[in-house]
């Protein structure tokens, strides 16, 4: 069951300049997007830096104002309206939760991590003091961390460590979503695969639904349920994981893929002539997925759960569109 739901989103940024700080022109980090995210289920946002991605994450959680759209959750509509204190907002905004790609920045090192933790529950919750350690304990516990870890500042542990316990403030207010923006981009893969399992324990164990953003397809495919992939500020494809992998169509797409590291010692010169002819039929075919503008076509659905942005005017695509078409008559 879809409980978050994004329509047409637009975030626009004006660019000023001349004499009198004047808009001369727009940014479109995010032109124009729609997501369902269901209970339960991760949701991959792949895409390079600059794509979007992370500005989609800002607007549902209120820390960027959509210029165009929706954003609803629960049948409420709650665009720009994330952070408001009281009223029907009090379970949005306890619901949606956010784990941010640098563990450092995102944690004061001025206060120690009982109080880092204690944040959101002291938000929500109206714990005993002896209720609100147990819980802090507890929390650390699942992510791997032992009591005395409460005393402590963040400058004590390492990016791991941090990070964890970003995963533990995010889950101290018992939320339904979070978003987790790069959460393990800084880590060495070692940690990076321990802190993705321990975030895959805390969804089944608390019933979380993620929204994963991620410049790394390998890891979205370790997490995600569903995927979008992003470009431009738009989505150029969205599917099951098994359509993405299996079955990619837009260009951009098999181009992340190709990207993907091969540990394969023995066809390596192989891979990267694969990796060649992919960036060529790139620049070949770019005129066939951008408009004369450089923008990204509307998503077409060329089979079930699946939809790819095409020009159904152009022969070199129409075929998908029109055989889903066809198949759906």
């Amino acid at each position: 069951m879809s409980f978050l739901e994004l329509k047409d989103l637009e975030v626009h940024f004006p660019i000023r300049g001349g004499i009198f700080n004047t808009i001369q022109d727009w940014v479109y980090a995010v032109d124009g997007v729609d997501m369902v995210i269901e209970e339960g289920k991760t949701y991959g946002l792949v895409g390079e830096s600059g794509s979007g991605k992370t500005t989609i994450g800002k607007a549902i959680i209120g820390l960027e104002d959509a210029t165009g759209g929706q954003v609803i959750y629960n049948d409420l509509d709650v665009t720009n309206k994330a952070r408001k204190r009281g009223g029907e907002y009090i379970d949005y905004n306890r619901d949606i939760q956010m784990i941010f790609q640098d563990s450092t920045s995102s944690l004061n090192p001025k206060k120690r991590i009982k109080d880092i933790i204690a944040e959101p529950m002291r938000n929500y919750f109206n714990y005993t003091e002896k209720e609100e350690r147990d819980e802090i304990i507890r929390l650390l516990e699942i992510v791997g961390l032992n009591e005395e870890a409460i005393y402590r500042y963040p400058h004590e542990f390492s990016g791991g460590q941090r990070q964890r316990i970003g995963v533990a403030r995010a889950v101290a207010s018992n939320p339904k979503l979070i978003i987790a923006d790069e959460p393990t981009s800084a880590l060495d893969l070692s940690v990076q695969a321990q802190v993705l399992n321990f975030m895959k324990d805390i969804q089944k164990e608390y019933g979380l639904s993620y929204l994963f953003i991620s410049h790394d397809l390998s890891v979205v495919k370790h997490m995600a349920d569903d995927i979008a992939i992003m470009h431009r500020g738009r989505f150029v494809e969205r599917g099951s994981k098994n359509k993405i992998f299996n079955d990619p169509q837009h260009i951009y797409t098999k181009r992340l893929l190709s990207a993907i590291p091969k540990i394969d010692p023995l066809n390596r010169e192989q891979h990267k002539a694969e990796r060649r002819a992919v960036e060529k039929e790139y620049q070949e075919q770019e005129i066939h997925y951008y408009d004369e503008n450089g923008r990204v076509y509307d998503l077409q659905l060329i089979e079930e759960d699946h939809w790819v942005a095409l020009n159904p005017n152009d022969p070199s695509t129409k075929s998908l569109v029109t055989d889903q078409q066809e198949g759906g008559n």
